[in-house]
């Protein structure tokens, strides 16, 4: 899956970013709303991946779309916009990051948690799902944000250097490293199956 500039997730033909770009700096709420929509999935996955809580990584995906609405007209129209906005949310998240402060959470009760027992199939999911954000929260930052972008967004080796400000080979290492140490922490999933 390849998050080509051009294409939307479903493979249809997208208009030109630059232009949409052009229109939004004019004031075309349309075209603004089309490219936040677009990404908009993207930077939520990029500023969960550095801050690993869905609440925090809401927040920085606001601030990095905001920030990138701001900073519009730096933008530059023969380069891709979708590594441009990903990188000014992982700017944004690292910077909450570096500004969070340690809060209590504490564990909601059984009475107020849930209604009732989730089917087993979605307990199952959500399991699963927690399993890996656990083994994704074990890796080295520059691990998890690769591996992300590269099998969660399909960015190309390229992208994600562009990105992160890495070397391509620094990425392609990073992504190596981070599939080999998730599949060590998730070896034993292969015998549950």
């Amino acid at each position: 899956m390849s998050a080509l500039p051009d294409r939307d997730r479903s493979g249809q033909a997208r208009v030109d970013e630059p232009a949409l770009v052009a229109r939004a700096l004019a004031g075309d709420r349309e075209a603004l709303g089309t490219l936040v929509q677009w990404y908009a999935g993207s930077v939520r996955r990029v500023t969960r991946a550095i801050l690993g809580n869905v609440d925090d990584a809401e927040d920085a995906a606001q601030d990095g779309v905001l920030a990138a609405l701001v900073k519009l007209d730096q933008y530059d129209p023969s380069r891709p916009f979708g590594p441009w906005l990903l990188r000014i949310a992982a700017n944004a998240a690292i910077d909450r990051r570096r500004r969070r402060t340690v809060r209590d959470a504490g564990v909601l009760g059984d009475d107020v948690a849930a209604k009732g027992p989730l089917p087993d199939v979605e307990t199952e999911r959500v399991a699963l799902g927690e399993r890996l954000r656990a083994a994704l929260d074990e890796l080295p930052e520059h691990y998890r944000l690769a591996v992300v972008l590269f099998d969660v967004e399909g960015y190309s080796h390229a992208e994600i250097a562009e990105i992160l400000a890495m070397a391509p080979g620094t990425v392609r290492s990073a992504v190596f490293h981070a599939r080999r140490r998730l599949r060590a922490l998730l070896d034993d999933l292969k015998e549950d199956r």
